[in-house]
């Protein structure tokens, strides 16, 4: 090889020398190519066929029908009664197909049907809260529950796979009406506690008088028991007698009911047996 003059290459050598480059160059990425080719193959064929990878590393599949269970990436906001407050909903969407899919083509599919089953659900969820007031979330709760009990499963399709989706739905109150319910819920809570405690009330009464009543009826030929029953009977009836009088006196002469008598007290009839 003969350079010019001045020591450089002669501009055919240099074409010469750069073709031989990229030749090697292509030669070396087809090795390499083809080298990841031989290494990828089986599990390529093996995706596409929706077939297990076969080899020693290969995870066992699932038995049954493989579920993927996905979350909104957001709060769904729909409407209350009146349009300033809004009911936020927590929507979670359990996917699967009646055909057996790899889990990561079940993940394409549910990445590209869940914007369709969330928008479903935000017509349903809307259609549902627009004749309820803002502090009805559990009322939105029901009927949503009632709707989906209805339809269970959605159903989507692409090509020849069907998807199926099985949605479950929480209602939140809007944080902005809490404050003002805050009281009401207060004190609906010391109404129910109040209740409870007379309820409780009552049953302890009720078991008492059932239980003076099985004694008055197995000791009914009993002398001091019945002298027992005439003295509380006669003691109620004093009392309630002075409890009305007491009563007519305030209401004719106030500043002289404050003094009011001792209310008449009766003693056992075994305290008169031993006089």
């Amino acid at each position: 090889m003969t350079d010019a003059p001045d020591g450089r290459p002669r501009p055919a050598d240099q074409l010469r020398r750069r073709g031989v480059r990229g030749l090697t160059i292509a030669r070396d990425a087809s090795v390499r190519g083809w080298r990841w080719w031989a290494r990828h193959w089986d599990r390529l064929v093996a995706a596409l066929q929706d077939e297990a990878p076969v080899g020693s590393g290969a995870a066992p599949s699932p038995a049954g029908p493989l579920v993927e269970q996905r979350d909104a990436p957001r709060l769904i906001a729909v409407p209350a009664r009146g349009y300033v407050y809004s009911f936020h909903i927590r929507a979670t969407f359990a996917w699967s197909s009646p055909t057996s899919l790899r889990s990561e083509v079940l993940s394409w599919y549910v990445q590209y049907f869940q914007p369709n089953a969330i928008q479903r659900l935000t017509r349903i969820a809307a259609d549902a809260a627009r004749n309820l007031p803002p502090h009805r979330a559990a009322d939105l709760e029901v009927a949503l529950r009632q709707a989906l009990t209805d339809e269970p499963e959605w159903s989507y399709q692409r090509g020849d796979i069907v998807i199926t989706c099985r949605p479950d739905a929480a209602v939140r109150l809007d944080e902005r009406i809490m404050p003002a319910l805050q009281p009401h819920v207060d004190r609906l809570l010391q109404l129910e506690y109040q209740f409870d405690e007379q309820v409780r009330k009552a049953r302890y009464a009720e078991e008492l008088s059932r239980r003076w009543a099985t004694l008055l009826s197995t000791h009914a030929d009993d002398q001091d028991v019945a002298d027992a029953r005439d003295d509380m009977l006669t003691t109620q009836r004093e009392a309630a007698r002075w409890i009305t009088e007491l009563l007519r006196r305030h209401a004719e002469h106030p500043q002289e009911a404050t003094a009011s008598p001792i209310p008449p007290q009766s003693r056992p009839s075994g305290s008169r047996d031993g006089e």
